[in-house]
């Protein structure tokens, strides 16, 4: 499979993001153990926060592998990221709208989001275009 510069272009910004998500979520955990989420998301957040610790990773693999399915999976675990992140986020937000301009947060998560979602289709159809055969009958 010929891949173009853009495409390696952005699965390796899918790789960068979803390591660092993976990194930041297992942080997360060795520090405050599975209820490490307790503070400030309810319970199905929590679950699912916790599962980025598996899925992240999962994530990486695939989109390492250029496989579709990561595309598919990275696509997914950012909707509900982006959606998680601003359910926990909201009330602060309410609060203070400067909030969300925090270098370290929501506004990373959001755009990343963003960039995945805008991105998944093309490069979906990137990554699964058949094999060109160069023999000929």
């Amino acid at each position: 499979m010929i891949i173009s510069v853009w495409v390696r272009w952005a699965l390796a910004v899918y790789l960068v993001g979803f390591l660092e998500g993976a990194g930041a979520h297992c942080l997360d955990l060795i520090r405050g153990g599975v209820h490490a989420y307790a503070s400030f998301a309810p319970v199905p957040l929590q679950v699912f926060f916790v599962s980025l610790v598996v899925l992240d990773p999962l994530v990486v693999v695939l989109v390492g592998l250029v496989r579709p399915e990561g595309v598919r999976l990275a696509s997914g675990v950012m909707v509900l990221g982006a959606i998680a992140n601003w359910i926990v986020n909201w009330p602060r937000l309410q609060e203070d709208p400067e909030w969300l301009l925090r270098p370290v947060g929501l506004l990373p998560i959001t755009l990343f989001g963003l960039f995945i979602i805008a991105s998944s289709t093309p490069l979906l159809r990137a990554v699964t275009r058949p094999h060109l055969s160069c023999t000929t009958r």
